[in-house]
């Protein structure tokens, strides 16, 4: 019996292609053209954005965008650096010189109260909130804090209201700082132990890639000055020995001789001594913010609003602003905010991180201990 050859005479052993290899070149190629369509309409939108009808648009896009250490350069490619500073400088928030009237607020460590019971005409029985405020959707107390679930035009958020302000301090990575990277929020919290936190201030973050382990101006915990020169003037947020949060710029020396406890730096003061911060335009872009004040009853506000999602784009200097103000806030700053932003309590992150990373290391947080 003869072997049986193809009709040059020669057997027939070509290799047939591998059809592993063909699916997975198959997945590439459609991943690859969804990724260029995905850029082609990013870029589409972002001209819309910039080169549309709406100036507001535009603007909210160049400064949402400049915020960001990571996409900030996206504006630069449809505008100029003139344009793009004409647009920053006609929104922004006042820088003032303004420092805190201690009398304005009256802390009283013994506030407990934060709900009571009302009896209508029918005699059924409601909770009314000491604290309310036009952004609520939902409000409850735990753990002698009270929550805010807040709904804005373009944001989402939480607003913890603490009543005694004995309780909040400036918490760190550690007790020094030499360029170690910094910690979580959750692990700066925990190393305290510490019911809630958020995140506190600006840090060295060059590309957006920094560590977290160095602080833009000072920290100031639990009444040990841990960073900041003593001559140079930034603006400080602290709270003095007896509870009242101190704002406005001053020198590590100023801040020692005022008595702050604990503080640390904000990049714009929101609002000082019951007067909201005059704010050109918006104050900034959409994004997720961080901020902390005061009321006049001595109750610590602490503020996390969502942004950079489709169902919370973010909000404004002057959105942050004015939710403080109608929560009361006699005093009140801005802290760090994008991918930083971050509120943890009871061991859980109450927001949506908007960090590939998770909660990133940062330098510094704000936390408050358990009753």
């Amino acid at each position: 019996m003869t072997e049986r050859t193809d009709n040059t005479g020669k057997e027939n052993n070509v290799k047939k292609k591998n059809p592993v290899l063909k699916i997975v070149g198959r997945i590439f190629a459609f991943i690859g053209v969804t990724l260029l369509m995905a850029v082609i309409f990013l870029y589409f939108v972002m001209n819309v954005c910039v080169n549309g009808p709406s100036r507001r648009v535009k603007e909210l896009f160049v400064l949402s965008v400049r915020e960001s250490s990571a996409g900030g350069f996206l504006a630069d490619i449809f505008l100029t650096k003139e344009e793009i500073q004409a647009i920053e400088d006609a929104n922004k928030v006042e820088d003032i010189d303004e420092l805190t009237d201690l009398s304005i607020v009256s802390v009283n460590l013994a506030q407990e109260k934060t709900e009571e019971t009302v009896t209508d005409e029918n005699g059924e029985e409601t909770v009314s909130y000491i604290c309310e405020s036009s952004y609520d959707s939902n409000i409850y107390v735990e753990n002698g804090i009270e929550f805010h679930e807040l709904k804005g035009p373009t944001f989402t958020g939480t607003m913890a209201v603490v009543a005694d302000p004995s309780r909040v301090f400036v918490g760190t990575p550690r007790d020094y700082y030499d360029g170690s990277a910094g910690l979580s929020v959750p692990a700066i919290a925990d190393r305290y132990g510490a019911i809630l936190a958020i995140n506190g201030a600006f840090f060295v973050d060059e590309g957006g890639v920094g560590n977290g382990g160095t602080p833009i101006g000072f920290v100031f915990s639990q009444g040990k000055q841990l960073y900041g020169g003593s001559g140079t003037t930034y603006n400080m947020m602290g709270f003095t020995n007896d509870g009242i949060l101190m704002c406005g710029r001053m020198t590590g020396a100023q801040a020692e001789s005022y008595g702050i406890r604990d503080g640390l730096t904000c990049n714009v003061f929101l609002v000082i001594n019951g007067e909201k911060v005059n704010v050109s335009g918006t104050g900034g872009g959409l994004n997720p913010r961080t901020a902390l004040g005061q009321r006049a009853d001595g109750a610590v506000l602490l503020l996390v609003l969502d942004g950079r999602q489709a169902t919370s784009l973010g909000a404004t200097l002057s959105d942050v602003a004015d939710v403080m103000v109608s929560f009361g806030a006699v005093n009140a700053g801005n802290l760090d905010g994008g991918g930083s932003s971050v509120i943890y309590y009871n061991g859980e992150i109450m927001n949506v991180v908007m960090s590939i990373y998770g909660a990133r290391g940062v330098p510094d947080a704000v936390c408050v201990m358990p009753e």
